[in-house]
């Protein structure tokens, strides 16, 4: 039977990897002592606010990106932490582990024969360290300090494209700002992976599933 793709793009952190709970994880043992904390969801909310409008601003390497994300973060809160501790979330980020679903279904895909890959905002030192978590290894990667953009810009997908010269190639992840609506627009055929049940949106994915057991799932059909 023909296959409909052969090469298949994952984003990593929040796709591939728990990163709400790493960012949650990072923001409590950063608190000064004796500090209230926010809740994990208020956390998030913030996380998420600012972290784009810091991607927006200018190009600067996911290091400093966290940097700003965190000083900003900690002004909302109402925390102070000296210059020295504000890199926190870097420091933390290659300890965040994968969804429980990430490896097996990883492990399905590359025994099935597609070529594997990683579009993602972080640099390459980080995402280095965070390829240590996965059992298989990836065929290539591409990185934000690679094509000197954060998605959404089309950077990730151009550089992308011409690693995969023409084969037939799907894009999977979670974030409809950062990665769906991008590939919605640039034609490459997408599969949301909707991990937070999120309302459905105008840019329509080509398939749409729970999490990456559901996409070995919907591909094996």
């Amino acid at each position: 039977m023909t296959r409909a793709f052969e090469v298949i793009t994952f984003d990593c952190y929040g796709t591939l990897i728990d990163w709400e709970r790493g960012i949650v994880e990072a923001f409590r043992a950063a608190a000064p002592a004796g500090t209230e904390l926010p809740s994990p969801e208020e956390i998030i909310r913030v996380y998420s606010e600012i972290e784009p409008a810091v991607e927006a601003e200018l190009f600067r390497k996911y290091r400093e990106v966290l940097r700003e994300v965190a000083r900003r973060a900690l002004a909302r809160f109402g925390w102070r932490l000296g210059e020295e501790r504000l890199g926190f979330l870097a420091e933390s980020l290659p300890r965040w582990s994968p969804f429980p679903d990430t490896n097996p279904a990883l492990e399905r895909l590359k025994a099935m024969g597609y070529t594997l890959g990683i579009l993602s905002n972080v640099d390459d030192d980080l995402l280095r360290l965070t390829l240590r978590h996965f059992t298989v290894e990836f065929d290539f990667w591409i990185t934000a300090e690679q094509v000197g953009s954060h998605k959404p810009a089309e950077g990730h997908f151009s550089k992308a494209a011409a690693v995969v010269a023409g084969r037939p190639w799907l894009h999977v992840a979670q974030s409809h700002f950062h990665d769906v609506e991008p590939a919605v627009r640039l034609g490459i055929p997408v599969v949301w992976v909707n991990r937070k049940k999120e309302e459905a949106r105008a840019l329509r994915p080509t398939a749409e599933v729970d999490d990456l057991s559901g996409l070995v799932e919907w591909l094996a059909r």
